[in-house]
C-alpha cells in the first residue's frame, strides 16, 4: 500500500464503506470522524486550516462510528472521534479505539468534570435541558426538574420519546441525584402529566405549546437558537411563543450534555490531532461554534451568541458526565417499565 493517498481518495474511500485500510500519514493533515452533521462542524474546520495550513479530512459516520474504528484496527485512518452525546463519546473509550493524551492547552480550557482524567475524551460544547413554557399561560420563573413531576402540571406536559438520548441522559443525571426509586416515581408523576404521546423532536415542543396543547416540556437550549434565528418562519412563531426556564437538581444546576472528542487509539497524525482540539477550544473556536451551532462554549468566558446568552446565566449540574453514561441503561429500563412512551 502506499504511504499517502490523496484526500479525496480518502473521503471516497471512507464515504463509500471501504474495509481495506487506509493510510493518511500525509504531513500537514488530520483525519476526523464524526457524529455530527458536516455543516455544522465544517466552518470551525475550515478556520483551523486557514490559521495553520493543516488540511482537515472529515467524515460523516451517523452510527457504529466506535464500531468501525475497532473494525479497522492499526490501519484505521482516523485521528480524532468526535460524537454528539455523552454516551456516544464514551462509546470509543469503552470500546478501546481512544488514546489518552496530555495537554496543558486542553486541560486549562476545559471545566474538570467535562473531561476525561487521563485524557480519553474532552467535551467541545454544551447543550442544556430546559424548560419551554408559555409566554401567555405560564408565570413561573424558576422550577426544578423534580417540579415536571407535580400535580400543577397535570395534562400540561410535552416531550419526545423517553428512550432518546437526550432524555435518557437526563433520566441518568436524575438518577444519580435522588436513585432509581425517586426517579421510577418521578417518570410516572411525569408521564401522568402528559399532555399528548411523546413523539416528535425538541422544536415540536414549542409548536405544541403555540398551539394550545401543552404548556410546559423538556427541550435543549441549541434549539431556541435555531427558532429564533433561522429562516423557517413557522419555526421563528414557535420561538416567540416560549419562555424559558432553567431547571435545577439539587445544589443548583442544570443539566448539560456536551459535543466531545477523543484522540483515536491508533491516530496516523496524533500531533495534528491534539493541534486541532486546541484549536476547537481556543476562544476563536469556542465562539464560532456557539454563533454556528447555538451551543454553549465549554471554555469559560467564551463568546456566548446572543440569543442563548438571552436565555440567562447557564449554572451546569457538576456531576462527572461519565456517571451519568454509566446510568443510561438502567435510565431506558425505567422508561420501558414505566411504559412512558405507551
Amino acid at each position: 500500500m502506499k504511504r499517502l493517498l490523496p484526500s479525496l481518495a480518502f473521503v471516497a474511500a471512507v464515504a463509500a464503506g471501504a474495509t481495506a485500510p487506509l493510510s493518511a500519514q500525509a504531513q500537514g493533515e488530520v483525519n476526523v470522524y464524526t457524529t455530527r452533521e458536516p455543516k455544522l462542524i465544517q466552518p470551525l474546520f475550515d478556520l483551523f486550516t486557514k490559521n495553520t495550513g493543516i488540511k482537515v479530512n472529515s467524515i460523516f459516520i451517523e452510527k457504529g462510528m466506535a464500531e468501525r474504528v475497532a473494525a479497522e484496527g492499526a490501519n484505521s485512518p482516523a485521528d480524532i472521534l468526535m460524537a454528539v452525546d455523552i454516551g456516544n463519546v464514551l462509546d470509543g473509550v469503552a470500546r478501546g479505539v481512544t488514546q489518552g493524551v496530555q495537554s496543558e492547552a486542553l486541560a486549562s480550557a476545559i471545566p474538570a468534570n467535562l473531561r476525561d482524567k487521563e485524557g480519553h475524551w474532552f467535551a467541545l460544547s454544551l447543550r442544556a435541558r430546559l424548560y419551554y413554557v408559555s409566554k401567555d399561560r405560564v408565570k413561573d420563573k424558576a422550577l426544578t426538574y423534580a417540579d415536571l413531576a407535580g400535580p400543577k402540571w397535570k395534562g400540561k406536559v410535552c416531550i419526545r420519546s423517553g428512550l432518546h438520548p437526550y432524555n435518557t441522559a437526563l433520566i441518568a443525571a436524575y438518577i444519580n441525584h435522588y436513585g432509581a426509586e425517586k426517579t421510577e416515581a418521578w417518570l410516572k408523576g411525569v408521564k401522568a402529566n402528559l399532555a399528548r404521546k411523546p413523539a416528535g423532536g425538541d422544536r415540536e415542543v414549542a409548536r405544541d405549546i403555540l398551539g394550545g396543547v401543552c404548556d410546559i416540556g423538556l427541550a435543549n437550549s441549541y434549539y431556541v437558537g435555531l427558532m429564533r434565528g433561522g429562516s423557517n418562519e413557522d419555526q421563528k412563531k414557535w420561538g416567540a411563543a416560549i419562555d424559558v426556564i432553567m431547571p435545577t437538581f439539587p445544589g443548583g444546576g442544570t443539566h448539560v450534555n456536551i459535543s466531545g472528542a477523543s484522540v483515536a487509539k491508533n491516530a496516523p497524525n496524533k500531533a495534528n490531532a491534539i493541534k486541532l482540539l486546541e484549536y476547537l477550544l481556543s476562544n476563536e473556536a469556542q465562539a464560532a461554534y456557539a454563533k454556528v451551532n447555538y451551543e454553549y462554549p465549554v471554555r469559560p468566558g467564551a463568546h456566548i451568541d446572543p440569543i442563548i446568552a438571552a436565555l440567562g446565566t447557564l449554572k451546569t449540574d457538576q456531576i462527572d458526565l461519565t456517571a451519568i453514561a454509566k446510568n443510561r441503561k438502567q435510565a431506558a429500563d425505567l422508561v420501558e417499565k414505566v411504559g412512558f412512551n405507551n
